[in-house]
């Protein structure tokens, strides 16, 4: 007999299909503004360390190499001011989705459980939810609203839109869950990207925790700020505990990063030349799509402050209108819907600076979108 099938959401790209067919129509061909997949590319230092280490006949540990774990701890204290971070309250993960929808599965939570995330989210809080049976319940930013629950999923700075958390809201939030003995996992992967905000405090700060990880995760990922998403190349930091936790059972299920990886990683994570470059290049790509889309009549949001992507409306139109007007003229986006956002769409800065050209002439011709 089968198993019961769970469950889970339609994956929500694929309902993107009919949209992305009008935009490939378009004669000077697609600009796909709708995935944040990195097309720079990867950082010669980074080609050459893997390199360096492809005789890797043995199985890599688990929990990641002493000499990474070590460089990720001193990271976060020089980068993310988490002085409490220890080596042994870090492990690699291959890539950081897989460890956003296992993450509930691995610190055991089960049906009755309540998982908290954002309204306005990445799809895969939820998903990490259903799967162990749990229920996710979608909150708002104050704590004091929320009900029970034994895990807080945060993202700051926020997919899709780009909301970031402050010191005294996090600090807040740490509050209410060590109260309510609930596990806080802030995914913080695009933290090196801000742009009208000083800064995306994390979760483990000192000014947030007080040097005390209990109860704490947070997670991060090389993908965005050095174009490693085909490395996979992410980890986890916080409470040793929990960390212990999760390690076990990965043991268990062969959860290995691969040796050469994890040598990248330590390249990756001592240079930071090639991501403030990186960073530029996102601004530059920002800035004139910021330009290009207010030309044509979006708004962007004001709170729209950090990440990969504009997050846009239009007077009178709902996420899939906007969405397949842009795909008339040949720029493909997400629509807010995918986040549980139906007013508004994502567009990604990700494009080569070739297409980022084309979307803005595009964009420069006429306002489409008008009172």
């Amino acid at each position: 007999m089968l198993p019961r099938a769970l469950e889970l959401p339609v994956f929500p790209w694929d309902t993107l299909e009919p949209v992305k067919e009008t935009a490939k129509r378009h004669p000077d061909g697609i600009v796909d503004l709708s995935i944040g997949t990195p097309v720079d590319a990867v950082p010669a230092f980074v080609r050459q360390a893997l390199a360096e280490a492809y005789d890797a006949p043995g199985y890599p540990p688990v929990q990641g190499s002493a000499q990474l774990r070590e460089d990720i701890a001193r990271w976060y204290h020089a980068k993310r001011g988490a002085s409490a971070v220890l080596a042994h309250g870090v492990i690699p993960t291959v890539g950081s989705k897989e460890l956003v929808a296992g993450l509930p599965f691995y610190l055991g939570l089960r049906a009755g459980d309540r998982v908290l995330m954002p309204q306005v989210a990445y799809p895969t809080y939820e998903v990490g939810a259903r799967v162990t049976g749990a229920t996710p319940v979608p909150v708002g930013p104050d704590p004091d609203t929320w009900p029970s629950a034994q895990m807080v999923w945060l993202n700051s700075p926020s997919n899709p839109d780009g909301r970031v958390l402050s010191v005294i809201e996090l600090r807040k939030i740490v509050k209410w869950a060590r109260h309510h003995g609930a596990i806080v996992a802030c995914d913080e992967c695009y933290a090196e990207l801000v742009w009208d905000t000083p800064e995306a405090p994390s979760i483990l700060e000192d000014r947030v925790c007080d040097r005390d990880t209990t109860g704490l995760l947070s997670v991060y990922s090389l993908s965005k700020q050095s174009n490693l998403a085909g490395y996979r190349a992410a980890f986890m930091a916080g409470d040793p505990k929990l960390v212990s936790t999760v390690l076990g059972i990965r043991k268990h299920l062969g959860a290995m990063m691969p040796t050469p990886i994890q040598h990248v990683m330590r390249a990756v994570l001592a240079d930071r030349e090639h991501v403030t470059a990186q960073r530029e290049l996102y601004a530059d790509r920002r800035q004139r799509l910021l330009k290009a889309t207010a030309n044509a009549g979006l708004i962007h949001d004001p709170q729209s402050v950090a990440g990969l992507y504009l997050w846009l409306s239009a007077p009178g139109m709902d996420a899939w209108q906007i969405a397949e007007a842009l795909a008339k003229i040949g720029i493909l986006v997400a629509p807010g819907t995918f986040y549980e956002d139906n007013s508004h769409v994502r567009m990604s800065l990700t494009a080569s600076d070739e297409r980022i050209r084309a979307a803005e002439d595009r964009l420069n011709k006429e306002p489409l979108f008008s009172n």
